[in-house]
């Protein structure tokens, strides 16, 4: 039988991959891709889920967009890492990661799906993590190939899943404290989520 893999908050971390001003112009479903990264910024916060994030040769492509809502996170935002890899298991993240052996689930989500997003996915995979990607958070500046990136990560062990699946898989029980938050968030995205599966799960039906 395949593997299940089940979110729990105490042993997850949110990775968000590259999402740089640079880019802003070039990825599809950008407006709605940032959607979808803050409102995970807002369950990581409810559930208190620490955050990396990463940032491809950021002199040459610049910093993260400013309309993802970094500041929001505090103190869960655990690092933002510079990196030449196409992949976000740099030495830094190495680093963190064996600071806390606790970590067993890596949530994906950002760009470009077929580079930077699957070649984590793969090296997280690799290296024992079970890895849940986003489809509704991740993109590329080439919408077509999306979806032949999120089969190759599902070919190798991870996980395709939604920004709601996760976030309710991550609550789990509405009867656990801060459920309430949980719930007012999760109303307050409502549209965001229609737009958002309407722009970006398009096309992505088959996997």
């Amino acid at each position: 039988m395949p593997a299940v893999s089940k979110l729990v908050p105490e042993e997850t971390m949110f990775f968000l991959c590259d999402v740089q001003t640079r880019f802003k112009n070039l990825i599809f479903g950008i407006d709605e891709l940032v959607l979808t990264i803050n409102k995970m910024f807002k369950i990581a916060k409810v559930l208190e889920i620490p955050v990396i994030v990463t940032e491809q040769n950021p002199k040459g492509f610049g910093n993260t967009i400013p309309d993802i809502d970094l500041p929001s996170l505090g103190p869960l935002l655990v690092a933002t890492i510079a990196k030449d890899l196409y992949s976000m298991m740099t030495p830094e993240v190495r680093a963190i990661l064996h600071k806390r052996p606790h970590i067993k689930s890596m949530v994906l989500f950002g760009v470009e799906s077929q580079v930077c997003v699957l070649q984590s996915a793969l090296d997280f995979i690799e290296a024992g993590y079970n890895v849940h990607v986003i489809a509704d958070g991740v993109s590329s500046s080439n919408k077509e190939v999306i979806p032949f990136a999120l089969a190759r990560i599902r070919q190798s062990g991870g996980y395709i899943t939604t920004s709601e699946s996760a976030a309710f898989q991550l609550q789990r029980d509405a009867c656990l404290p801060g459920f309430k938050l949980f719930s007012n968030v999760m109303k307050e995205e409502k549209d965001n989520t229609v737009r958002t599966s309407q722009k970006m799960l398009h096309r992505r039906s088959f996997l």
